[in-house]
């Protein structure tokens, strides 16, 4: 019987070559992408069948100019998909072309994003050209396991006098910014932005007046200030899509630096718009509403973003985050300022008749609060902060019998003492938005403010002063 084992070897051999070319081919063959095609438009959404992506999905819509626009996959129903565009819809028509590319949104990151400003999709505004070969990062993020968070432990400087003493920030908080229309929520934005010295300062101005963007940048960045800022600009007539991922890449460009080991001031004016811009998508496809026209997914898309922010695992940075919150009509139970309170971890309330009265900063003491002040400084300030609170907040119980005269001196000698500081409180209170006050001299002045009341008891401990970061990056 002859040998053919030279014969099945070769044979095998010839066989698994083959086999290797045609898998080659195929591997860089182009890959077939089935079309689907636009068959309704209401509103801004449009709906697409006979094809299948992901949610959140980039597609590319014809035009009959032969350009195309993009759109996300924001859901879908059966065979249909609904789709948002990302930029104006401006002749798109019925039966279009709809190629899914099964790609999603990204965000630029590295040091070279320093001093520019983007739109929400990353590209440039500012006419310097294009970002020179950015890295690209998930708009998702990577969760951090809470367990493995660092705790909040290091009071913040952030140059106004009323916060840095009564509503003491720790680094790696989240505060919310509580104001109605007109009231200084800017400029209080400003003085921080300007006096909290951080390593890297991320603003998202998310569907704001688009004249705000210059002169946020001229005015209260500053050159100085642009060096180390990375600006997100996402004005009011962009699309909803934009704007919310606008408010998503300013959080991701804080976590890439906070990952290098930087600590990150991330301000964001303001949270009320990406809020709206997420009940604007989900009405138009189809979700019911529940809260005042706020369908659910609003409620869980706002601690998903929030959550982000803070500090970091062990060997990484912090952001340090701010968020307006609009109170439309000065309501505060308004359900995204109420739902705002409940996941940051503290706000700051700005009063409408303070304002209108000249007083600057604007900010109501008594319904502002930080929940991690008492964890970052010491005793004896949290002491001095609660006698602050407590004779304010009995003028101002009392402060419509006194005004007419109805309160005699001598009756309560409680109410005697705040009718005795209360000028000195108001002064303390205001501060000139071109004067920094740095941490040192607000508890010196709130020292002064509260004269023996200031004195510890002789039951108290002196407690030991904490170690004060002169804003979100150096000590």
């Amino acid at each position: 019987m002859p040998d053919n084992t030279p014969l099945q070897i070769t044979r095998g051999k010839r066989w698994s070559v083959g086999v290797a070319e045609h898998m080659q081919r195929l591997a860089t063959a182009p890959r077939l992408v089935v079309e689907g095609q636009l068959n309704r438009m209401v509103g801004l959404t449009l709906e697409a069948v006979g094809c299948h992506t992901a949610i959140g999905a980039r597609c590319l819509v014809d035009s009959p100019g032969g350009e195309t626009i993009e759109a996300e996959v924001v859901g879908f129903s059966g065979e249909r998909l609904f789709l948002m565009p990302i930029d104006s819809v401006q002749g798109i028509r019925p039966n279009a072309r709809v190629i899914p590319t099964d790609r999603v949104y990204e965000a630029p990151v590295g040091a070279m994003l320093l001093g520019r400003v983007l739109d929400g999709t990353g590209r440039p505004l500012d006419g310097k050209g294009p970002l020179k070969n950015p890295q690209h990062v998930a708009l998702a993020g990577r969760p951090i396991n809470p367990l493995q968070r660092q705790p909040i432990v290091t009071p913040l400087d952030v140059g106004v006098r009323s916060i840095n003493a009564l509503l003491t920030v720790g680094r790696g908080q989240r505060m919310g910014l509580f104001a109605g229309s007109g009231v200084g929520k800017s400029v209080l934005l400003g003085m921080m932005t300007k006096y909290t010295t951080a390593d890297v300062i991320v603003v998202a101005l998310i569907g704001e007046r688009g004249r705000e963007v210059k002169e946020f940048i001229d005015r209260i960045l500053g050159k100085e200030g642009l060096a180390r800022a990375v600006v997100i600009a996402v004005p009011a007539d962009y699309t909803p899509v934009m704007r919310i991922h606008g408010a998503i890449m300013a959080t991701a460009i804080a976590e890439y630096f906070r990952d290098q080991g930087k600590h990150v001031l991330l301000l964001m004016d303001s949270l009320t718009r990406f809020a709206q811009a997420q009940r604007e998508i989900a009405l138009a496809i189809g979700e019911p509403p529940a809260t005042k026209g706020y369908p659910p997914s609003v409620f869980a898309r706002m601690p998903q973003l929030v959550e982000r922010a803070g500090n970091g695992d062990k060997g990484s940075g912090s952001i340090t985050a701010f968020y307006t919150v609009l109170t439309e009509g000065d309501d505060q139970t308004d359900p995204i300022a109420d739902a705002s309170r409940a996941i940051l971890d503290g706000h700051i309330v700005l009063s409408r008749e303070l304002a209108e009265s000249g007083h600057y900063p604007a900010v109501d003491i008594e319904h502002s609060i930080s929940r991690v002040m008492i964890e970052v400084v010491n005793a004896e300030h949290v002491r001095m902060a609660q006698v602050f609170r407590q004779i304010y907040s009995l003028y101002q119980q009392n402060r419509d019998l006194i005004n007419v005269g109805a309160y005699t001196l001598g009756t309560d000698s409680r109410i005697d003492e705040a009718i005795n500081l209360y000028p000195r409180m108001l002064e303390f209170l205001k501060q000139d938005q071109r004067q920094p006050m740095d941490w040192k001299k607000s508890l010196q002045a709130l020292q002064h403010v509260l004269g023996e009341r200031a004195k510890p008891t002789s039951a108290a401990p002196k407690a030991e002063p904490p170690v004060v970061m002169n804003g979100a990056g150096r000590g």
